[in-house]
């Protein structure tokens, strides 16, 4: 506030209403009855005397705005009262006029206090035996509102808009003060900002925008003087009510005879406003994310808000949190990407509709920022009305005989991020990625072969009624299995994980330890929101037996698996999922909040090389990359861009997932039922997987590509040891060979044809040089000559074809 100079003439009438506000004119102005009452006129001195000498004025709650990424394209608007405020220069001035001719005649020449007026309604209210007259001036207004939204306690508020004598007092001894620091303009502008119109809007731009569409600048005179003549009464002069339109039609012209009588316009200015009929639009401003622009924004909108409560800079309590949001004032720049969100959303249209009972859910978020891009599902972001419920009965038996409604059309749960209820879906074989991760950080290269016999007597302790149980005498183990009961033979991580063979992963999963396999899952952000999960994640010794872990029996969400194949694709840097790029208070200050939250959290080597591996299964390669087959190959056909990713299966095929994305973008996307997740559907890919390399290619469009950087040194190949030549010696002395030389050692019983004589060792596969303590298969000689023993690329050995066995997931 700045000080406005007074003459002595102003001087003289401020100590003029000083003594008349400790004497009887006060009194008899506030309540007549008591007028000549020397008890009221000592009360009302001693009283004023004892005020605070300065007014304390907090700001009134502003909206908050949220911005997509691009900060241009509102997202939604969070208020507890609807209010923007605008400088005085972006009202128009027939706004000002009206205000001054529907509040107070006199505003720019008295100050602060009318004492004509207060004399004025002393005479109208002793005639009329009842208050009709308050002689509020239009600062003695703002003063009641600023009191009121300075409060801190609720009988605060009571106090500062109560009819009474203390109340009157503090207003013009307030007014006093104000009229002193503050120019007339300023007076004006606050005013127009913090008075109240009705219909959820305050301040002068709500108002513009609710009843007119339109920002204040651009009123004209009849619309000006129904919004001035609002501020009295806004429920009893509310336009857009059957009751309250005449009333406001009345009021309008009102206003517009008073401006004629200040001069702010001409008789024939009036005459023509008068006839303008009454028109409003009642637009209201959405609200809340259940009001975002778009609604399938509501579900990002969700996150972002859920977020926010979630930081303790906002306040210590979850009520202060809120207060913030939707009162502080701030401009929030989100990182939802506008195109990424628009082309998910329509993806998932293609192929599941809102009123499916199974829903297509998909992530998008930036490697090495954690930005997260969008978040789309086939799902209406809303509350069912209770009263009219347009959602289905629940797919989940249990409920259904209960006649409990399901999820579908209509939801509000964070179905992508998690939270709540919502504890996540079953990924299948994604979770191989956390084995292979763990194993490289420990030591296991690329090369890492491992015999995938199927089934695999695992050393994990499992109950025997288990349908996993081994049979006896080991029906106390987990026995893992591939799709048809079918061994591989010796694989190496790449090819493994671009089959997805279960029966390299479990024993991968032995070597690296189980508990460092989920301990790894947690370093890359999976949260283990379901309690059973989470009772076995946080006991060392039971998550060291969670044998199936890396097939991905435990939940997560698609955020979560998103966020964790953007840690390698980020070189092992992990970022926490954030909403926010950018947040802005209403003084211009910039919050550090929307800083990117990231840590190295994984080996660089070990990221890389498993992002190498990732790539096999979409159908991509580098140079160091050995690929040997693909489970969703037409990824790398359809992005064309360098990519990384991996489709997962649950037993039954209850979920089906799929993960892909570039150094840009990482996508993850699942089809489950929410409602029920041992439903009777069996899922196929058809659906996931083209929503999400199309989600991936469409959003890549027009931007670059950039190359994952290739593993090096012995996290490709580990220590390579020469393999002993064994050709045609006999398979006990060949096996001896090999083991001595620190090899694992089994015999292939398919023969080949060789030169030896028939039954002895024609080879071995790999020959020449291997991983130490690697696989080493010996190959049997039929003793017919041809073919000498070797492997030709992607083959097992000699004759036998290729390895290549049909895609799982």
């Amino acid at each position: 506030m700045r000080k406005r100079d007074h003459n002595i003439f102003a001087n003289a009438a401020s100590l003029l209403i000083c003594g008349l506000l400790a004497g009887v004119v006060v009194a008899a102005a506030a309540f007549p009855a008591v007028a000549m009452s020397g008890l009221a006129a000592k009360a009302g001195a001693e009283t004023f005397d004892r005020l605070p000498s300065e007014l304390t004025v907090k700001r009134s709650p502003q909206m908050t705005y949220v911005y997509a990424s691009d900060n241009k394209t509102l997202i939604a608007t969070m208020y507890d009262e609807n209010r923007r405020d605008v400088p005085l220069k972006d009202v128009a001035p027939i706004m000002q006029e009206a205000i001054i001719a529907a509040e107070d005649h006199t505003f720019r020449t008295h100050n602060g206090v009318d004492a004509k007026g207060i004399a004025r309604a002393f005479v109208a209210n002793n005639s009329a035996g009842a208050t009709t007259q308050g002689a509020s001036t239009l600062t003695m207004q703002l003063v009641r509102m600023l009191i009121a939204y300075s409060a801190t306690h609720p009988q605060d508020v009571v106090a500062a808009t109560e009819d009474t004598n203390a109340r009157k007092l503090r207003e013009m001894k307030y007014a006093l003060q104000l009229d002193k620091e503050m120019t007339k303009d300023e007076i004006l502008e606050r005013y127009l900002n913090i008075a109240p119109f009705g219909r959820g809007a305050y301040g002068i731009f709500a108002a513009s925008q609710v009843y007119f569409g339109k920002y204040p600048k651009d009123l004209k005179v009849e619309e000006a003087a129904l919004l001035a003549g609002m501020v009295k009464a806004p429920s009893a002069f509310d336009p857009t009510t059957p009751a309250g339109k005449p009333q406001a039609l009345d009021r309008r012209n009102y206003v517009i005879d008073n401006m004629v009588e200040t001069k702010a316009i001409t008789p024939e200015q009036a005459t023509t406003a008068k006839k303008v009929p009454l028109k409003v639009k009642d637009k209201r401003t959405p609200n809340g994310c259940v009001a975002t622009s778009k609604n399938h924004w509501g579900f990002f909108c969700d996150f972002f808000y859920r977020w926010w409560m979630e930081q303790e800079t906002f306040g210590a309590t979850s009520y202060d949190r809120e207060r913030r949001l939707k009162s502080g004032g701030y401009r929030i720049v989100t990182t939802l990407d506008v195109k990424t969100q628009q082309v998910a959303r329509a993806n998932i249209d293609k192929h599941l509709k809102t009123n499916n009972k199974n829903a297509l859910m998909l992530a998008g978020i930036e490697p090495g920022s954690g930005r997260v891009r969008a978040l789309a599902v086939n799902r209406v972001f809303k509350l069912d009305d209770p009263a009219k419920p347009q959602n289905k009965i629940s797919s989940n038996p249990a409920k259904k005989r209960k006649g409990i409604r399901g999820t579908y059309p209509n939801t509000t749960n964070p179905l992508l991020s998690g939270g709540g209820d919502i504890s996540g879906y079953q990924f299948g074989s994604t979770f191989k990625l956390f084995t292979m991760v763990a194993a490289l950080e420990r030591g296991y290269p690329l090369e890492t072969t491992i015999n995938t016999v199927s089934p695999y007597p695992s050393k994990y302790i499992i109950d025997s009624s288990s349908p996993a149980a081994c049979p006896p005498p080991n029906s106390n183990k987990y026995c893992p299995e591939n799709a048809g009961r079918k061994g591989y033979g010796p694989m190496n991580m790449w090819a493994a994980f671009g089959q997805s063979i279960n029966t390299y992963f479990v024993p991968l999963e032995e070597r690296a330890g189980a508990a460092n396999v989920v301990e790894t899952a947690k370093k890359m952000g999976i949260q283990f929101r379901a309690s059973s999960d989470a009772a076995i994640a946080n006991n060392k010794a039971a998550a060291d037996q969670w044998g199936a872990f890396t097939l991905g029996v435990s939940s997560a969400t698609p955020l979560e698996m998103a966020n964790a194949y953007a840690t390698i694709a980020a070189d092992g840097k992990y970022c926490e999922p954030i909403p926010v790029q950018e947040i802005v208070d209403q003084d211009g200050n910039k919050l550090d909040i929307a800083n990117p939250r990231c840590e190295q959290r994984i080996k660089t080597e070990a990221a890389r090389a498993a992002a190498d591996a990732a790539r096999c299964p979409v159908g991509d390669r580098s140079s160091t990359s050995k690929c040997q087959g693909a489970t969703a190959r037409q990824a790398k056909t359809e992005i064309g861009k360098p990519i990384m990713g991996k489709s997962g299966t649950t037993d039954s095929a209850k979920t089906a997932s799929l993960i892909v994305g570039t150094k840009q973008l990482m996508v993850a996307g699942i089809i489950a039922d929410p409602d029920w997740a041992q439903t009777s559907t069996h899922f196929t890919h058809d659906e996931v997987n083209d929503a999400v390399w199309s989600t991936v290619r469409d959003a890549m469009k027009g931007k670059p590509s950039q190359q994952f950087t290739p593993p090096t040194g012995k996290i490709v190949e580990g220590d390579q040891r020469r393999i002993p030549d064994v050709k045609c010696k006999t398979l006990d002395d060949a096996r001896s060979t090999l083991r001595s030389a620190g090899f694992e050692v089994f015999v292939d019983n398919v023969q080949v044809n060789s030169t030896c004589p028939a039954g002895t060792a024609a080879g071995t596969s790999p020959d020449g040089r291997t991983i130490k303590g690697g696989i080493v298969s010996i190959q049997v000689s039929n003793g017919k000559g041809g073919q000498q023993p070797g492997n030709p690329p992607g083959t097992r050995g000699p004759g036998r074809g290729p390895i290549f066995p049909p895609p799982r997931n």
